[in-house]
């Protein structure tokens, strides 16, 4: 008799039994209230705590969301991680956890579109749910975009990581910062320097912080645009999902013509934040992964154009 005919004639006891088999046991006692009215609220206690505590809510909350774009696709469906937080007087013992997926529920009903005047009008609503002064939503998520080859004009599909950070004070009203980080090719001017011939390149990782100013009007400027471009038409060349031989000759050859050491990225990026109306700080970050080496090479810089103007 083989293995099957004899698992076949095994008889197993209930799924109750293999239960307790494994170490579940019955219920015991029920002693305590069923209803919420009647249940203990520790979170909402009222003593002296000892500290004030700047922020406590929830992370890592993976949502789906719709975003736009001026760019093709216009409109896509895409994954959000969320941070929801608010602030803690040294009176109160903490926050109720729930009341930030129960907002987040609420605006996923009504189609969350994720835009700086939603998410505005979402950390109004979610103070005012926490019955708190204050609130803070951050969400990060993959931004796709569609890029041609420069001579063949096929089409693929790019993507940078994108970040909203919306902090909401009753008093002082929104404060809102968008990052992101823009994948370029950039091509060693000292390798290009003292070779013969060619010259090494590696692939840059553009990272931009950047403070709106209050009356950033999204309908008119797409910030993700706006900010992938300062990345990538300041590196030695842009990246492609698609690249036929004439596209790649192409390439290539911008890359040679446009060599660009950390150094010069972030400065030049700078220079584009600088000059856009919308940006009222920033901070870039490089970060090359080096082909010859196996560390890699960085550089930063931030600006305050909000400080120059006081000086």
């Amino acid at each position: 008799m083989n293995q099957t005919e004899l698992n076949k004639q095994k008889q197993l006891p209930s799924k109750e039994e293999r239960h307790k088999l494994f170490g579940s046991v019955d219920p015991g006692p029920r002693t305590k209230p069923i209803e919420k009215d009647q249940m203990a609220d520790l979170q909402n206690s009222r003593k002296d705590f000892l500290f004030n505590i700047d922020m406590v809510g929830i992370s890592n909350v993976k949502h789906p969301i719709r975003i736009s774009s001026k760019l093709t696709p216009e409109i896509q469906t895409t994954i959000g991680t969320f941070t929801f937080g608010s602030s803690i007087a040294q009176g109160s013992k903490g926050t109720n956890m729930s009341r930030f997926t129960e907002q987040l529920d609420k605006y996923h009903h009504e189609g969350f579109a994720i835009d700086i005047a939603t998410m505005k009008e979402f950390t109004v609503e979610l103070a005012e749910r926490l019955k708190q002064s204050d609130a803070s939503v951050t969400v990060d998520f993959p931004w796709f975009f569609e890029r041609k080859g420069p001579y063949s004009d096929l089409t693929g599909m790019n993507h940078a990581d994108a970040t909203i950070d919306v902090n909401y004070d009753q008093e002082l009203g929104h404060d809102v910062t968008v990052t992101l980080t823009g994948k370029i090719t950039t091509l060693c001017p000292c390798s290009k320097e003292i070779s013969e011939y060619s010259a090494h390149n590696q692939r840059g990782n553009v990272t931009m912080k950047v403070k709106l100013a209050d009356d950033f009007n999204e309908q008119e400027t797409d910030w993700k645009a706006a900010l992938l471009e300062a990345a990538e038409s300041n590196a030695s060349a842009r990246i492609h999902p698609v690249l036929k031989r004439p596209d790649e000759k192409m390439v290539t050859e911008q890359a040679y013509e446009n060599p660009r050491f950390v150094e010069d990225i972030v400065r030049l990026v700078a220079a584009d934040l600088y000059e856009y109306d919308f940006v009222e700080s920033f901070e870039v970050t490089c970060r090359n992964e080096e082909s010859i080496h196996l560390h890699d090479a960085v550089a930063s810089l931030s600006y305050d154009k909000k400080a120059e103007r006081t000086e």
